[in-house]
């Protein structure tokens, strides 16, 4: 049920507004000028005109008839506050000769105006300032029309900043203002403290009376009602006790009283309505009695004096108390019968706050303004860096202990291997993490149930290897054979030289690269046989997750007083509290931090008359309370660890704890060995993939010479074949009959025969035309695994060893060379490289595997050595 307008409606109006602080005029401006000008210099006295004019225009402001315009006074306090925290650290203005002594500030009590503090230090004047800031907020709030809902609401957000600006009073100045030679009450503690009270009660009014303008439930209200009851009873308990009791009017003291036991009843009132919906009829009528009860007894102490309007609030609100009390109470004797609990026996009313004081550190932020930003006295900042190294020094040497008492803990655990334990008997063990991430690494890259598919990629590039070689060697053969044929025919009339004396260094190298094969071949077989050997081992790096193959930690088969669980909740316990030290060692260290951070004792060195020394010592102790705080840590860390070293000793021995680690070490052990021989045939692996693709590179670059010197001999053949059988049929005979033998291929047609030729090895006949041969690709020497070979073979020439490609061994036509088409690495040029007269036979489909094989990149990196088992 919406809530019914409030009776205290009336009493929104009858609010409290601060009056200023009245104070006497005072010269800023000379005295402060003469310092600069004899501390510093006439041309900085001189600099600082515009400054110090703006400062006593401020000050003047401040001494005239306030402003009809509370927003203007509000801006006018806060700049004059700023200025005044800029001249404290700069201006020490105390009565010390040295010092700017001849500055005195005079403020009034603002409550009793006969009262007055004189004191020769800035302390006193900020303090007034903050007060008045707060009067000015006070009675902005009050301006606002606080019959409409956005006036309450302004006059809400007036009232928090009026608390705001008196806690900071309260927090900042008034200590500083009460310890000079005269001091106000109005500046004291307490009378700050009871003030911020007042302007939050008011503030929690200005809520109430918006949430019953919105309908809010009965429940809601009487919560935020309770609330600016309570503010009021706390500005009330200030109130009655020195040093306010008698600095106050009572019409102050009554006007608090009655409002706190308003806004309770108010509550009851609320909250009895919130009971009769839910039939709680017992507890309604013991409500309902309780505020009756508070209001008869304040309408007896504190009616006199208090304002009309508020009267009126509290005799309506008693009206719908006893009206509703009556109605419960007909209702609980004719229906319900329920016993009325004694008001002593309610619990205390809820309540909910929805106000708290402005912060006010930014608002008076000084740090970002320009006045005097030049004037920084040497002595001030010399003993600022000397107390700035005291307190690092603290903070180093805490920090260290800190970090220390850390460290101990974290080898002392992993001593009594704590907390692995505890969690491998819960099912959560994993592994060590530089061990979890090589096993991570050996499964991405594959695994042990991976490695039979390189195998067998190992198997392919070797097939297609030899199946390469022996379609080179078929070509020689082939074009051996059809010279030996026409060699036959033609007898003496054949004068071309012999093919295997021209192919003797391609034999030769076709050889090698069958020894190497061969060779390879074994060490592939190494390598299968090595996978097959220690498969077993390296099955283990393929349990997915890997901390599904290590060893658990069981309960006792057999329990002689079932105290297992209680030992396992006490070290479960004990290292929870270990935690918690941990924690608060951080939150030490993060306040240790925090206060250097705030440490700001400038102000304090411009102003002390004392010694730096017994100024440091003062202020270095503040730091005295969280050394003992660190070092009762270190202490309790100490006697935990003793405490927890016995409850994993009976732990160990109910659990058998030797044994599990035995087990798990011999498990870590296991997948480390099974790690190391995964990354050695890896290795072999990408070493092997790599030879036999380099090989087929050399393989291929020798079979393109070979077909190159086949193009060349079928060109001469054809030419020797029509000669021979223009001499056979009588043609040219003259011509010819003193010629030398044939000449080689380029040699132009023209050229006389009548000069003979000389004979020459055909591999080494020259070209009429010095260029390079028809067809060389670059040659490099291949990557060798000069080893020995694995399981003690005989000492041979090593596997995987491709020669280096020498010069053609014989001379190419002179034909223009073609480029060879471009290719991936590890794609033959053969049989898909076309030149100038090539009349190969094409490739079958289906005589080796589809090139290039991508290798793995090699595990682990920079790895090698192909022969290691």
């Amino acid at each position: 049920m919406a809530a019914s307008p409030s009776p205290s409606a009336v009493a929104t109006n009858i609010m409290l507004a601060i009056f200023e602080k009245k104070t006497t005029s005072i010269d800023l401006y000379r005295p402060l000028r003469n310092y600069v000008a004899f501390t510093y210099s006439e041309r900085e006295a001189i600099n600082l005109e515009d400054d110090l004019n703006s400062l006593k225009q401020l000050r003047s402001d401040i001494e005239r008839v306030p402003d009809p315009f509370p927003t203007v006074r509000r801006d006018l306090f806060i700049s004059y506050f700023k200025a005044l925290c800029l001249v404290e650290t700069r201006f020490p203005i105390s009565p010390n000769e040295d010092h700017i002594n001849t500055l005195q500030f005079t403020w009034f009590d603002a409550f009793k105006q006969k009262h007055k503090a004189v004191q020769h230090n800035i302390h006193l004047e900020k303090a007034a300032v903050l007060f008045n800031l707060g009067a000015v907020y006070s009675q902005i709030g009050l301006s606002y029309d606080r019959a409409t809902v956005d006036g309450r609401r302004q006059a809400s957000h007036a009232f928090i900043a009026a608390a705001g600006s008196f806690a900071f009073l309260r927090d900042n100045a008034s200590t500083k203002a009460s310890m000079g030679s005269s001091a106000t009450v109005d500046l004291s503690v307490e009378c700050a403290g009871m003030l911020e009270r007042l302007m939050l009660a008011q503030a929690q009014e200005c809520v109430f009376e918006n949430t019953i303008a919105k309908g809010s439930t009965p429940g809601v209200c009487a919560k935020i009602s309770r609330q600016v009851g309570l503010y009021y009873e706390e500005a009330l308990a200030a109130l009655v006790v020195a040093p306010l009791k008698d600095h106050f009017d009572k019409a102050w003291i009554s006007h608090v009283q009655l409002k706190a036991a308003l806004f309770y009843a108010e509550a009851c009132y609320r909250c009895g309505m919130e009971l009769h919906e839910k039939e709680e009829i017992a507890e309604e009528i013991a409500r309902l009695r309780s505020g009756v009860n508070a209001l008869a007894e304040v309408k007896k102490s504190s009616s006199k004096g208090a304002a009309a309007q508020l009267l009126d609030a509290i005799n309506k609100l008693e009206v719908n108390l006893n009206r509703n009390l009556e109605r419960a109470v007909k209702e609980n004797d004719r229906v319900y019968l329920m016993r009325v609990p004694p008001p002593s026996s309610l619990s205390p009313l809820p309540a909910f706050s929805m106000v708290k004081p402005m912060q006010m550190n930014e608002v008076l932020d000084a740090s970002k303004e320009k006045m005097f930003a030049s004037l920084v006295p040497d002595s001030s900042a010399k003993a600022l860096s000397r107390y700035t190294e005291m307190v690092d020094d603290v903070i180093r040497t805490q920090a260290e202990k800190l970090q220390q008492g850390s460290e101990v803990t974290r080898v002392r655990l992993k001593e009594m291997d704590l907390p692995d334990s505890i969690l491998a008997l819960e099912g959560h063990f994993t592994l060590p993490a530089d061990l979890k991430e090589d096993v991570e690494a050996v499964q991405i890259s594959g695994g042990p149930a991976g490695l039979e598919a390189e195998l067998q990629q190992l198997r392919d590039l070797r097939r297609v290897n030899n199946e390469l070689l022996v379609q080179t060697e078929e070509l020689l053969q082939k074009e051996a054979t059809e010279d030996a044929q026409f060699r036959s025919q033609f007898g003496t009339r054949w004068t071309r030289p012999q093919s295997s004396t021209l192919t003797k260094n391609l034999q030769d190298r076709l050889n090698r690269f069958a020894a190497n094969l061969k060779q390879a071949a074994d060490s592939d077989a190494c390598i299968e046989r090595s996978v097959r050997d220690h498969s077993a081992l390296m099955s283990i790096l393929d349990h997915r997750p890997i901390e599904s193959a290590l060893p658990t930690l069981s309960r006792p088969i057999i329990s002689l007083d079932a105290n297992e669980d209680a030992i396992v909740g006490a070290v479960k316990q004990s290292l929870r509290q270990l935690e918690i030290l941990g924690a608060q060692r951080a939150g030490l260290e993060d306040m240790l931090k925090e206060m250097k951070r705030k440490d700001d004792i400038l102000p304090k060195l411009m102003t002390s008359t004392g010694s730096y020394e017994d100024l440091f010592r003062k202020e270095i102790a503040k730091y005295d309370r969280i050394c003992e705080d660190i070092a009762q840590n270190i202490e309790a860390q100490e006697q935990l660890l003793l405490q927890i070293q016995a409850q994993n000793g009976e732990f160990s021995a109910i659990f058998n704890l030797e044994d599990y680690k035995a087990s798990r070490e011999k498990c870590f052990k296991q997948i480390q060995a099974a790690i190391a021989k995964y990354r050695e045939i890896k290795g072999n692996i990408n070493e092997g993939l790599k030879f036999y693709i380099t090989l087929q590179d050399a393989i291929t670059n020798v079979k393109q010479q070979c077909s190159d010197f086949i193009m060349t001999r079928n060109i001469q053949c054809r030419e020797m074949i029509e000669d021979v059988q223009r001499q056979m049929a009588g043609l040219s005979f003259q011509d010819r009959k003193n010629t030398g033998p044939y000449p080689p291929v380029g040699q132009p047609h023209h050229t006389p025969r009548s000069q003979p030729q000389p004979q020459t090895e055909p591999q080494n006949a020259p070209y009429p035309h010095s260029q390079t041969p028809y067809y060389r690709p670059p040659e490099q020497p291949m990557p060798g695994y000069g080893h020995p070979p694995p399981y003690g073979a005989p000492q041979q020439p090593p596997p995987y060893h491709v020669p280096p490609v020498t010069s053609a061994p014989y001379a190419p036509p002179p034909v223009q060379q073609q480029p060879l088409a471009s290719h991936e690495y590890g794609q033959p040029a053969y049989p898909g490289w076309h030149g100038p007269y090539y009349n190969a036979p094409g490739q079958q489909p289906g005589s080796f595997p589809r090139p290039p094989y991508s290798i793995p990149s090699p595990y682990p990196p920079h790895q090698s050595g192909y022969y290691k088992q």
